[in-house]
Formats: structure tokens, C-alpha cells, sequence
């Protein structure tokens, strides 16, 4: 996954995307440098319009966060119901 970030880095720079680019943005990190994933991100890459493939990704959205805030609120209601049930047994 890195090598990709590595690739849309020097893209989004106006580098051209070579093995030894990546490997410096890799190293350059700190990163664990994996010839061989280098090798086959370059190789796939090439001849690609990577404007065109960002373009085509599919982005999952997040879970919207009403169903949290709802299902939060109703946890929240049974224990104040639960809350007030014990009190009222306390005073018959």
C-alpha cells in the first residue's frame, strides 16, 4: 500500500513514476523497500492516465452518522428508563 501512496505522491508532484523514485519517497520515510512491489505497481502502471483511474475509483462513503447518533440516544433512553424504574421501586 505504501508503494501506491509513494506513486500518487509523485503524480500528484509531477515526478514521473519510476522504480527509483518510489524506492527514494520509501526510503526517504523510512519505509521497508519491496523491489518487487515496486517493480509490479510501475509495470501496471504504465501507459495508465492516473487522473483517469482516480476518477474511476470507487470510494465507499462512511456509514452515515445518524444511525450512531440515533442508536446512541435510544441506549442512552433505556437507561434513564431503567434508571427511573429502580428509583420508583424505592418509593413505592
Amino acid at each position: 500500500m505504501q508503494e501506491i501512496y509513494s506513486a500518487l505522491l509523485l503524480h500528484s508532484a509531477g515526478k514521473p513514476i519510476t522504480e527509483e523514485n518510489i524506492k527514494k519517497v520509501l526510503e526517504g520515510v523510512g519505509a521497508t523497500v519491496d523491489e518487487g512491489k515496486i517493480k509490479a505497481l510501475v509495470t501496471s502502471l504504465e501507459g495508465q492516465n492516473i487522473d483517469e483511474l482516480l476518477k474511476q475509483a470507487v470510494v465507499t462513503p462512511a456509514p452515515p452518522e445518524k444511525k450512531e447518533e440515533k442508536k446512541a440516544e435510544e441506549e442512552e433512553k433505556k437507561a434513564e428508563e431503567a434508571a427511573t424504574v429502580g428509583l420508583s421501586s424505592l418509593f413505592g
